[in-house]
């Protein structure tokens, strides 16, 4: 079968078992799919690592976030419309349940949870869900936070987490490839716990889908996706770092720190912006990034950062579709660029999954989100 086959008929799999997962699921309780069904043996990774499949009945899932007790929530983005809670109770990493933790929301893809709640950017709304967890088959209604904030679709899906200072910090693209927009657009926000007190904490932001804090120096770092239509190699996505509140990181009028925008490079020289940490390869669509604080994988790893690279949907030859990470010397100026874990794109471009979050687990493995799979990886270290 040529790769143009096996492709179609992986997409009409996953198409045909999120069908039968819609029509077949009763409220509140999604059946488990096959991990055996996805082909994580073609993942390549250093030696000494292993990725399995947490569970594979996470129809477009994007931003993970974990509950003390050992929860995972996972937003969706567009045709879900949903929350998902998995619980693993006899804690050997594969889901036992996968729960509907919320329904019928606009655009879901951000979740963070706090002190028993659970917190859903969902659109134009911030919404909290008070002691989801004593009753996740019949999650309580939720307190809305916020609902004044930008509708547009373009960019419109959210990622929000709590930073060390306690505060929501979520960022809100721009609603076009290019363009000027007023506030809140091209911002990082930042609000209390109850959605209140916003305030702007970086700006000159494209498409920004993940937030990082350094483990030692508390620092904010974001990457941005950058504009379209420039050509194969440019402009090269931006790994950042906010020093000062108030920073301005380009956009839309600089990219990649020395890319004058060829429609609105001349309103503002690139010298004026904060320049980009790192940069990497055009349309590889950083979507998440967090640096490895945990002390399960070997010492080199402590303290660099891990990215989601989503991959190219307008690219002649596709790139990314795999987990980078970028190393930094003691003066915090990156040393080293390496692919970490690949193999979800194929010959030919075909891809059968997409990296698309990370987060280190409290037992210091990675669990990795994929919206094309509809999955959950873990990675773990245990050499032989």
């Amino acid at each position: 079968m040529t790769g143009q086959g096996r492709r179609f008929r992986r997409s009409w799999a996953l198409t045909l078992c999120t069908l039968i997962w819609s029509l077949a699921a009763q409220p509140g309780n999604i059946p488990i799919a096959a991990a055996d069904e996805l082909p994580i043996e073609t993942i390549s990774l250093p030696s000494g690592f292993k990725i399995e499949v947490f569970s594979d009945a996470v129809p477009n899932a994007r931003q993970i976030a974990l509950s003390p007790s050992g929860t995972m929530f996972v937003g969706t983005r567009v045709r879900e419309r949903r929350v998902y809670a998995l619980v693993d109770k006899d804690r050997n990493w594969k889901a036992d349940k996968v729960f509907e933790a919320a329904t019928d929301l606009d655009l879901p893809s951000g979740v963070a949870f706090r002190d028993g709640a659970l917190f859903v950017a969902a659109g134009s709304r911030l919404l909290k869900f008070d002691d989801i967890e004593n009753d996740l088959a019949n999650p309580p209604e939720p307190t809305v936070l916020v609902d004044d904030l930008p509708s547009e679709r373009h960019h419109g899906w959210r990622h929000i987490k709590f930073g060390p200072d306690g505060r929501l910090y979520m960022p809100i693209g721009i609603p076009c490839n290019v363009c000027e927009r007023e506030v809140p657009f091209g911002h990082i926000l930042t609000m209390d716990a109850d959605g209140g007190n916003r305030r702007s904490h970086a700006k000159g932001i494209r498409s920004v889908q993940s937030l990082a804090w350094h483990p030692a120096t508390k620092e904010l770092w974001f990457a941005d996706i950058g504009r379209d239509g420039m050509g194969d190699d440019v402009p090269r996505e931006e790994i950042n770092r906010v020093t000062t509140p108030g920073q301005h990181f380009g956009s839309p009028f600089c990219h990649a720190g020395n890319l004058p925008d060829p429609q609105l490079g001349s309103k503002a020289p690139c010298s004026r912006f904060t320049p980009p940490v790192a940069t990497l390869q055009a349309h590889s669509t950083p979507l998440g990034i967090t640096f490895y604080a945990g002390s399960q994988f070997p010492a080199a790893y402590r303290n660099r950062l891990f990215i989601a690279e989503h991959g190219s949907w307008d690219r002649s030859e596709p790139v990314g579709y795999r987990i980078s990470t970028i190393t930094f010397d003691t003066d915090g100026r990156p040393a080293a660029y390496d692919v970490f874990a690949q193999g979800w794109l194929g010959s030919g471009g075909n891809h059968w999954g997409r990296p698309t979050d990370l987060v280190v687990a409290p037992d210091g493995s990675l669990l990795v989100s994929d919206d094309f799979a509809g999955a959950i990886y873990r990675i773990s270290y245990a050499p032989d």
